[in-house]
């Protein structure tokens, strides 16, 4: 498929107004669940905009009313692994994080319109963008612990880089955001609100983006993160999932009670990998280096029991009762961690010279 795309049916639909490059993730009945070709799709459109002068904008959006994207096709990844041992999966990876590098490079302003649900893959495809915008329905969030995986597509770059340990919150509770949320922790930039969106991508065809939101952008709802800060950059800076779970219970807060429960309901294995994917991608200097490693740990996810059960429990039988291996914390050793950040026979995403995490 080209720019100017035309079939209504194509998992992403593809046009230009005036001087706008216009994405549209369109398999609204699935919340523009991110697949393969629904990538390579991206891509192509980006290396055809990116070389033409008579585009200087692309913008993205999510066919429905549901969300921009609920994510990567997990069905698909649970389907690759039962049948195939996760080859397909793992070429999809390859690509995703390769996107969402040059996404967070291109050239020319992305702008990215994270109206609804927004999760796993689809902060991938929007939260790299120089221009990310969310509204009143907005919810954001990686809840990849959830899945028995650990958040990806850029993810543990991103979520390392908010203030104090909120992102840590983020990662492991596998919580969703609001509008306000979502800037205070830097996975946004503007607010608008739902009912102005189609006036707003419309005045992107032939102005400025920064003249454009200074007519549309305006302030967001109250936001709910920034009231618990104290607890929550108390409990996370723990250097332990175990630890930040004791915290959470002795702080008094119920709050922070609620949370540790919801924390314990998630993937032993994948919290302990997640809580050290955070911690390793602090001292990482940029985004491809970060995508390096998160390759490294999709590999090695892969070969371990809980994705598989996560989505079979989550999306597959729906019975919402995953039977974790290990079942707790305390049978996750650092040598299970330690293996899902082993360099692999594969050649890595091959980004750049200086994006080897070593």
């Amino acid at each position: 498929m080209t720019p100017d795309s035309i079939d209504a049916t194509a998992p992403v639909l593809l046009h230009t107004r005036g001087r706008a490059g216009h994405i549209v993730l369109n398999r609204p009945r699935a919340i523009n669940a991110l697949n393969h070709a629904m990538v390579r799709l991206m891509d192509d459109a980006l290396t055809s905009w990116e070389r033409d002068d008579a585009i200087r904008t692309v913008v993205l959006t999510g066919a429905g009313e549901r969300g921009l994207c609920a994510g990567g096709d997990i069905r698909s990844i649970h389907d690759d692994i039962r049948a195939g041992g996760g080859a397909a999966s793992v070429a999809f990876w390859r690509d995703e994080y390769r996107l969402n590098a040059r996404i967070a490079r291109f050239p020319k302003p992305y702008v990215a319109v994270m109206d609804g649900i927004v999760m796993g893959g689809g902060v991938g495809v929007s939260a790299h963008g120089s221009v990310r915008v969310v509204t009143e329905r907005s919810r954001i969030a990686m809840p990849e612990t959830g899945i028995g995986f650990v958040p990806d597509v850029g993810g543990t770059y991103l979520l390392t880089r908010t203030p104090g340990e909120l992102g840590t919150h983020l990662a492991l509770t596998g919580g969703a955001v609001g509008a306000a949320d979502a800037l205070l922790c830097g996975l946004a930039d503007h607010y608008v609100p739902s009912e102005r969106l189609a006036e707003f991508t419309g005045a992107l065809a032939d102005a400025d983006v920064d003249d454009v939101l200074g007519t549309y952008a305006t302030t967001a709802p109250e936001g709910e993160l920034a009231a618990h800060r104290e607890w929550i950059d108390a409990c996370y800076a723990a250097d332990s999932v175990e630890e930040i779970v004791a915290r959470l219970y002795d702080s008094g807060d119920p709050a922070a009670k609620e949370t540790a429960e919801t924390i314990l309901t998630k993937s032993p294995t994948s919290l302990k990998v997640t809580l050290a994917a955070l911690r390793r991608a602090r001292a990482l200097t940029s985004l491809e280096q970060v995508l390096e490693q998160e390759y490294r740990v999709s590999w090695a996810a892969v070969t371990a029991p809980d994705l598989v059960e996560g989505i079979r429990a989550q999306v597959v039988d729906k019975d919402r009762d995953p039977h974790w291996s290990p079942a707790g914390l305390a049978g996750v050793t650092d040598a299970d961690v330690a293996r899902h950040f082993e360099r692999h026979e594969d050649a890595g995403l091959g980004l750049s010279p200086e994006a080897d995490p070593r």
